[in-house]
């Protein structure tokens, strides 16, 4: 009869290639865990002038989907953003029409110009449908002058005031690749927004989407342990649900936080491999600063470590 986690992994690969939601249930200390899949969120970049560039790339290794577009073939191509799902070359109000605008979505408007941002908010506003994150780019100034010409011209002023413009969080960004790094780090503060932060929960906090990692757990057969962390206190360096696997030749997908919380638990993980067995054991990274291994983080983490 096959693991029956791993016939959990191979379901969740396949349900997160589709982007739909999935769940890993499994017991450790005598409690059930649910370690959830969150389907990638999808980014609207409209603009492909130079700050969408780094933003296209910051936002794909965080896991969204990313589709540009623009009206001038030199900027919307996959040359330019070889990390883009979607590049589409057309006017703006189509490009918008074509892409159909969801509630979960992430919208930046970053054109080249007061008239093509306008557009877009004209179009975006209008459809009914307001997504789940809208921001503009522009000085303080550009952006009080264009919020009062479209609440002017009958726009709700409560969906302008939803709206983050100037974009990106304020951190004094210079270039454009600091300006597409506050941008977003405001998409991840949207994503977290009211998320629980705490360590004890059954629902574990991580649910991110790592392909490489799910790839492995559902069709590498080599002998290998899964290690997922199921709590947490104090400061760690990674949330529940975090997630590695180690084979018997000592190949490692994932990760649980790195260096010395890793190194703790390896000799442990590597004697179960093959054995059919788990264990639950837990890191203590509160050792005193003067010690000769003492770790970066000061918390504690509970890790089972599965033969799968």
């Amino acid at each position: 009869m096959e693991n029956t986690m791993k016939a959990q992994f191979k379901t969740i690969y396949e349900l997160t290639g589709a982007n739909t939601p999935s769940a890993l249930t499994f017991e450790a200390d005598g409690a059930s865990y649910i370690r959830n899949f969150r389907p990638r969120e999808r980014l609207i970049l409209l603009g492909c002038g130079h700050i969408a560039q780094p933003v296209c790339r910051y936002a794909a290794d965080l896991g969204f989907t990313v589709a540009v577009a623009d009206d001038r073939p030199d900027f919307a191509n996959a040359i330019r953003f070889p990390e883009a799902d979607t590049v589409i070359c057309d006017d703006f109000s189509n490009a918008i029409d074509k892409l159909g605008i969801r509630e979960d979505d992430y919208v930046a408007v970053i054109t080249r110009g007061h008239r093509y941002d306008a557009d877009c908010l004209r179009r975006i506003l209008s459809g009914g449908v307001f997504p789940r994150y809208l921001g503009m780019i522009g000085s303080r100034r550009r952006v009080i002058s264009l919020m009062k010409m479209l609440e002017e011209e009958g726009f709700s002023a409560a969906d302008l005031e939803r709206i983050h413009a100037p974009i990106g969080v304020p951190i004094n960004a210079m270039t454009v690749k600091e300006i597409g790094l506050s941008i977003a780090a405001e998409l991840v503060a949207c994503r977290r927004e009211g998320q629980k932060r705490r360590g004890k929960e059954t629902v574990l906090l991580s649910d991110d989407i790592d392909p490489v990692l799910l790839n492995t757990l559902a069709n590498d057969e080599t002998p290998r342990v899964l290690l997922i962390v199921y709590e947490t206190s104090g400061s760690t360096p990674v949330k529940s649900g975090a997630m590695m696997t180690v084979d018997k030749n000592l190949r490692i997908a994932g990760t649980i936080g790195g260096g010395c919380s890793e190194d703790a638990v390896m000799r442990d993980a590597y004697r179960l491999i093959g054995t059919g067995t788990e264990r639950c054991v837990t890191i203590d990274m509160s050792n005193d600063v003067t010690d000769e291994d003492g770790m970066v983080c000061g918390g504690k983490m509970k890790v089972l470590i599965k033969d799968i």
